[in-house]
């Protein structure tokens, strides 16, 4: 049954649209782009949200603990849009897979499932999944996946360190580690392989498409007939994926938005021809 859009009032130059996906918060690490996150929250209301997986990094938390104040207005927020009328689906993933004990339960208003179909405006069904099942390192060597884990902890290190300096001299946020995948071939063979896996399971269930996170790649596009998008994560790219009220699909990028909005507030010309011409190569990398 068609649910009615909560009735929260969207912010000034806020956006209201039926449906928003997210995930790879990794709540519970240094890398969790928490206060973005808790700007793209206010920005937004929509009917459903889903949180596609690895929210919560039990992986970190289990090292080491770490929790800021942003990290709790991010689930305070979350709890909150569950309160007024959202509704919240929350799909675990391998970081958080602590969860999965709890499908079909749900908590403060938040659904937990292992997956879910989603149809939207249009008619189109997708299947809600976090992707993780299709990782083989995650299924065959789970010893290997906390490696990587531990090694990509210190690119985003690195990375906070160099954009600190950047903020300093006036630059943008930019992403090493985001950099450094797109230039690996091994990398960008991984990510072509899984997003293949994905769509092809999607198409073997008889669904029209698939979203999903996991490999922190936003991506929306046909593969072989079948829908694939990515919700991307806000470790590194900032990215959410929505749906608009006619069942269009758009994918949201965080970081240039608020790069747009710094240029409007400061009326600064320079900002916001380094907002459009960043928007350009985003756009062609894209294609």
């Amino acid at each position: 049954m068609q649910r009615d859009l909560p009735s929260t009032p969207v912010p000034e130059g806020g956006l209201r649209v039926r449906t928003v996906w997210i995930s790879d918060l990794h709540l519970g690490t240094p890398g969790c782009q928490a206060q973005a996150l808790l700007g793209f929250l206010r920005h937004v209301e929509c009917e459903t949200l889903y949180l596609v997986g690895d929210i919560i990094d039990g992986w970190q938390l289990r090292r080491a603990w770490y929790w800021p104040q942003a990290h709790n207005d991010v689930v305070q927020k979350l709890l909150r849009k569950a309160r007024k009328g959202t509704r919240v689906i929350f799909v675990p993933g391998n970081h958080d897979e602590f969860a999965r004990r709890y499908a079909q339960h749900s908590f403060g208003g938040v659904e937990v499932v292992d997956e879910w179909i989603h149809v939207t405006a249009d008619g189109r069904r997708l299947w809600v999944t976090h992707g993780d099942l299709f990782d083989g390192v995650i299924q065959c060597a789970k010893w290997l996946a906390h490696l990587g884990d531990t090694l990509y902890g210190f690119t985003l290190r690195l990375n906070r360190h160099l954009n600190s300096l950047r903020a300093r001299l006036g630059l943008p946020y930019w992403s090493l580690s985001k950099y450094l995948k797109g230039k690996v071939k091994r990398a960008v063979s991984y990510v072509g392989d899984f997003e293949l896996a994905v769509a092809r399971e999607a198409r073997r269930r008889g669904l029209q498409g698939v979203v999903c996170g996991h490999i922190h790649h936003a991506e929306l596009r046909e593969i072989d007939g079948v829908l694939y998008a990515n919700d991307g994560d806000w470790v590194e790219s900032l990215t959410a994926l929505i749906e608009h009220a006619d069942g269009r699909l758009e994918i949201v990028d965080w970081s240039q938005h608020r790069l747009r909005a710094q240029a409007t507030a400061h009326r600064d010309p320079a900002l916001t021809e380094l907002a459009a011409a960043l928007r350009l190569v985003h756009d062609k990398g894209s294609e």
